[in-house]
This record gives C-alpha cells, structure tokens and sequence, in this order.
C-alpha cells in the first residue's frame, strides 16, 4: 500500500471501460468515513457521467480533454446548504452563512474527495484533480444548478488509467516542507538547495526555454500564476462567496 502511494501520478488519459456504479458509491461510502467538523459533514458531491453534462461543465475547466474524457467527473463541493435545512427542520438555527462555516466546509470536503481518491487509486483507478475548479465557481454553480450555501471546492476526473502511465513528476525534498517544533524560515542558501534538483530536471530546464524565461520561478509566477490571474479569480471567487451566502454583499 505504501510503495503503490509513493509511486502515484494523476491520470489524464482513460480507456473506455466505465466505472461501475456500484464500485463508485462503495468508493464514496468508504471517503465519507473520513474525519470532518463535528460530524456535520459539511460537503457533497455531483457526479456527472452524462456526455452532454460533461461538455456544460469543460468551458469552466478550460476545456481541459480529461473532463470530457474521463467516464466520471466528481465535483466535491462545500455544503452547508443540507445541515442548515435540517435544523430549520428540527426547529433550531444554525448561524453557518459565514467565512468560518465556509473553511470549515472546504476542510471536510478536500478529506471526502482525498479520502475517495485514496479508495480509488487502491481498487485500480486513475484519478486527477483539477485546479480550475476555484478559478470558475460561478461557472460550475451555473452548471451543476448549485444552490445557496453550496460552492464547489475541487473536482476530480476517475476512470481506468490508459497506457502508457505518464511519468511521475518531481517532489521537492521533504527538508522542504517539514519544520520541526517551529517553523524555520528559509535563507538564499536553503532555497539555492531545495530547489536545486527540481531547476535541474531538463523538463523544466525545457519550460524556461519554451517560455523565453531566465528561471523557473519566471515561469510560474509571469506565464502560469500571474498577479493580474490570481487577483481577477480572487475577485471571482469572493463574488461566489457573497451570491451563495458565505460572506455579506457588499452595500
């Protein structure tokens, strides 16, 4: 179990086979053991296998092929929306349209979908998550008809891997990422370190070339990640906040 861990990589590319229905909700029933905030449970998910729905939701992952591609497309959302009606129910009030219920929220859901990639990845599964999820929330709200108090957080493409595998990308050293009893801030010369083998690879040697760029960083922080991105998405992102009823509107 441990070695086929260390060894994993996100699958891209899928066969045809389908994922049995059954297996699926196994695989979901077994992440929906993992721990979460008070035993509320504060997620769901929408699973699109339909061809058409999977084509609604590319435009928001940038069309990226996997979404189309992949037999299932799981979209774990933060929901408070389900616990809020229960109380309403039960005739109590859960005060949980706030960014607290909203963190705690995108906590149980990031453990339900890695709880679930791990049972996935264990019974023969490809899986690979996508980073565009956040960027379009208001896309994929529209889409998966989400409503209040609902906000996806991550979506994940599953299905049997084709081959050939692709390779394994690099990881920095665990010296990297690992502080112990307190954290101990980097100096030039530890950077210099860490990241010497990970600037070294020629794929990324290949990167700064391809993208007429001096260094690595370059390439993440003027090509891939720029300021004006990160601050147009952030702006997106705090509207979805403010229209699913996380935050207060502004006014």
């Amino acid at each position: 179990m441990l070695e086929s861990m260390k060894n994993r990589r996100s699958i891209r590319k899928y066969t045809s086979q389908d994922v049995p229905e059954t297996l699926l909700n196994e695989l979901l029933r077994i992440a929906s053991r993992a721990s979460n905030t008070g035993n509320m449970q504060l997620y769901s998910v929408v699973v699109t296998r339909d061809k058409a729905n999977k084509e609604r939701l590319a435009p928001a992952h940038f069309n990226q092929p996997m979404i189309t591609g992949a037999p299932v497309v799981l979209t774990f959302c933060a929901d408070a929306n389900r616990f809020v009606k229960w109380a309403e129910c039960r005739k109590a009030e859960a005060g949980f349209d706030n960014l607290q219920t909203f963190i705690a929220a995108t906590i149980d859901s990031m453990l339900f979908a890695q709880g679930f990639c791990d049972a996935a990845e264990a019974n023969g599964l490809g899986i690979c998550f996508l980073g565009t999820t956040a960027y379009n929330a208001d896309k994929i709200i529209e889409a998966l008809s989400l409503p209040r108090l609902v906000v996806p957080i991550c979506t994940v493409t599953v299905g049997y891997p084709a081959e050939p595998l692709p390779a394994q990308p690099e990881r920095l050293p665990l010296e990297a990422i690992v502080h112990q009893e307190c954290y101990t801030d980097y100096t030039p010369a530890s950077i210099d370190e860490l990241y010497r083998e990970k600037e070294s690879l020629e794929v990324n040697k290949q990167f700064v070339r391809e993208n007429g760029k001096e260094t690595l960083a370059q390439v993440f922080t003027d090509v891939r990640y720029t300021k004006a991105n990160n601050e147009h998405f952030s702006g997106v992102l705090l509207e979805v906040l403010r229209q699913q009823g996380f935050l207060p509107k502004e006014g």
